[in-house]
């Protein structure tokens, strides 16, 4: 790969640091037993790994049966770089400043934000600039920023946005000619997906289902991004629920978000219930106090996504479905009526559930997809790290 500051430079290198991630605390001849590298390249790669901060000796361990020394126990510097990571919702910001290993520094939430061409790009510099203020030191400092998308991203382009419009900009260029560290764009539910993976789950296949104002999948199979011709896969929310029905965005009619997304679902419970604005606690009350018309819509909604749920379920074979959406975070009962939805023989063993994430999963992907380019681990897990 080509070689910059901004990287980890070999394979070898990345080999090894990748086995004194996944181990916690490792010794190097045991580095060399399951690298099947020498020991003599092992101990090269390593005092590489050490000078450049990358691991840190951390302790003695426990000597061998056949006695001899104590090997010394190497570990993986937490802090050795910062990765920031921005999802740009269409009425929201969320942004994170994080150690590589998605420690949180710095979390900065904007909502009410209306994103367009205009402005994406000082917003975004207002973002970085507070991030950069909230920066420890580090031996590499900021590493990387990952953009989330909602809407269709292929190779840092920007080729369709349902509900902003920045598909006639080329974002990541501008962005990445401004500052000094690499910046990246791609689609939120696939950094949901991503998320989830590096930071939460210990399964190699898996969905993630962002209910937003529109609705994605994010997949992962075999720990790598399932990405598609142009960034089309997972594009759940444009498979047709009704033949001729709604008119969507994106040019079909009777798109599953015309009837299930987050807009959908607070329009038309707002109406029906005459609410004069949306509230999600009012919303979960009324569910658990068992108020007839509004648990009616409820489940109408989990039998509509559990038809697109069913649907990417037979084509992709997760192990694991997993929501990202206030609205199941916030009534996870939800989650139980979609499941009960799922009859067939190729749900059953999938496991279905809510977010395990601390925060925004895309916000967790983001961090993860600038780690995995910067560190050179295209299957990064940091479960037992965060």
């Amino acid at each position: 790969m080509v070689y910059s500051k901004y990287t980890i430079r070999e394979q070898n290198e990345a080999t090894i640091l990748n086995y004194i991630i996944k181990n916690k605390e490792i010794s190097r001849a045991k580095l060399a037993e399951i690298s099947s590298l020498n020991k003599a390249s092992v101990s090269s790669i390593v005092k590489k790994l050490i000078d450049e901060q990358f691991i840190l000796e951390t302790k003695i361990g426990e000597s061998s049966e056949s006695g001899g020394r104590k090997p010394i126990l190497l570990t993986f510097n937490q802090t050795t770089a910062l990765l920031i990571g921005i999802d740009l919702g269409d009425n929201y910001i969320d942004a994170l400043l994080s150690y590589i290993d998605g420690t949180e520094i710095t979390r900065i939430q904007l909502k009410n934000s209306t994103i367009h061409a205009k402005n994406v790009e000082t917003i975004i510099h207002t973002i970085i600039t507070e991030c950069e203020k909230q920066a420890p030191q580090t031996p590499h400092g900021i590493v990387g920023l990952t953009i989330g998308i909602h809407g269709q991203v292929f190779k840092e382009m920007i080729r369709f946005t349902p509900y902003y419009d920045l598909e006639n900009i080329n974002l990541a260029k501008r962005l990445n000619d401004r500052y000094e560290f690499p910046v990246y764009l791609e689609n939120e539910a696939n950094l949901s997906a991503l998320g989830e993976y590096t930071f939460s789950s210990d399964y190699e296949s898996l969905v993630t289902i962002s209910l937003h104002r529109g609705i994605g999948a994010g997949i992962v199979k075999q720990g790598k991004l399932t990405i598609g011709y142009q960034g089309n896969a997972g594009e759940i929310g444009h498979t047709i629920l009704i033949p001729n029905g709604r008119q969507c965005p994106c040019g079909n009619k009777g798109c599953l978000e015309q009837y299930c997304s987050m807009k959908i679902i607070c329009d038309e419970i707002k109406e029906k219930k005459k609410w004069h604005d949306f509230n999600m606690d009012r919303l979960v009350q009324a569910y658990h106090d068992n108020d007839a018309l509004l648990v009616s819509q409820i489940e109408k909604y989990a039998e509509l996504l559990a038809i697109g749920i069913n649907n990417i379920i037979a084509i992709n074979a997760p192990q694991l479905v997993i929501f990202n959406s206030s609205l199941t975070q916030a009534l996870p009962e939800m989650v139980a009526l979609i499941k009960k939805q799922l009859t067939n023989r190729f749900s059953k063993d999938v496991v279905i559930m809510n977010s395990a994430t601390t925060w925004n999963p895309a916000i967790y992907g983001a961090l993860a997809y600038s780690a995995q380019r910067f560190l050179n681990i295209k299957q990064l897990k940091l479960i037992d790290w965060k």
